[in-house]
């Protein structure tokens, strides 16, 4: 038996939550389910973003499916963003983003990679001051925190292509992105001389993920770029409406679909479930469910193929249809 945190958030993380919990029960796998609070909305009525329960009912579980957060544009006093506060507080320093082909129109063919996306330093330390009508930012790039990642990138190689990509700025920012070029090359090399490493300036990233997206196996870069990133690499193979990822941590693993909160549709039952059905496949990989997870993704790639399909990706189809075509093609083995 697993023990499944779930955290819909605010937005269309409660419609599309309750969605993907319908499909993980029609798997059969034994998971017992808690509910935890977490978000914008539970920052307006208790002050914090993340209440000291949520922390603790992620840490009790074996794993936390978490819907979307929202966070405001512009300052609010006592108001850290519920998802990187969780990244910080539980340390889930990893970020794992995969994009994959799918049989949707627009797709491109041959796309396979993982984006792996250091997750708690870079510019995302949220440490802002302004004078006047200057703005500075400060930047955190630590060795630490570089080799972990490293470490990271190069496992998730060896059971893949083989080869990594450091994606970085160091031509311009030669200190900060410097060093996690430097460290990452060298923990790579280092320690894993079975798998291959490039680095590559993220700004020509950007331009060959788009004319020559089939050359990249994994990715690893520093929290900004890696965000950026990761939502082009997500364009390439069907929109966030199929964008899943994974928040991981030497203790604990948050799981969360790429997309926001989408407040000009929620509430109206035509969110695509399927970025958080899909991020389910990696929270029940990570559970050690791999037949399970490889069933469901094949299920949700039938349901994609043939239909139906919701509005984003070019049908009529709203959240709760979508969840029940992906369990009846499940059901077809």
């Amino acid at each position: 038996m697993h023990k499944i945190c779930l955290i819909p958030g605010d937005g269309i993380g409660l419609e599309v939550i309750p969605a993907a919990r319908r499909v993980l029960e029609a798997t059969g796998v034994a998971l017992d389910f808690v509910t935890a609070d977490a978000g914008w909305s539970t920052f307006g009525r208790l002050g914090t973003s993340v209440p000291d329960a949520t922390l603790n009912a992620v840490r009790a579980a074996d794993a936390t499916l978490a819907g979307a957060f929202t966070s405001p544009s512009a300052k609010i006093a006592g108001f850290t963003g519920a998802i990187r506060h969780m990244r910080r507080t539980l340390d889930l320093y990893a970020n794992l983003r995969p994009a994959k082909t799918r049989p949707v129109a627009g797709c491109f063919a041959g796309v396979d990679i993982m984006m792996v996306r250091e997750n708690t330093e870079g510019l995302y330390v949220e440490v802002e001051r302004r004078y006047g009508d200057i703005a500075i930012a400060d930047v955190k790039i630590s060795r630490s925190a570089s080799e972990r990642i490293a470490r990271v990138a190069a496992q998730q190689a060896r059971g893949r292509r083989g080869l990594v990509h450091v994606v970085h700025k160091a031509n311009v920012l030669p200190i900060t992105s410097g060093l996690f070029l430097d460290t990452a090359v060298d923990v790579i090399r280092r320690e894993y001389p079975d798998v291959e490493v490039r680095d590559i300036i993220v700004d020509a990233c950007a331009m060959k993920l788009v004319r020559e997206p089939g050359s990249f196996d994994v990715l690893v870069t520093t929290n900004l770029f890696g965000d950026i990133l990761s939502d082009l690499m997500a364009g390439l193979v069907g929109g966030l409406g199929l964008a899943p990822s994974a928040n991981l941590g030497d203790h604990q693993a948050v799981f969360e679909p790429v997309h926001g909160s989408a407040p000009d549709i929620a509430g109206r039952g035509v969110a695509n479930p399927v970025a958080t059905i899909v991020t389910s496949c990696l929270m029940l990989d990570h559970l050690g469910e791999h037949e399970t997870a490889a069933r469901l993704q094949a299920a949700v790639d039938r349901v994609l193929e043939r239909g139906p399909h919701t509005r984003d990706i070019g049908g009529t189809a709203g959240t709760e249809e979508m969840a029940d075509a992906v369990i009846a093609a499940y059901g077809e083995g």
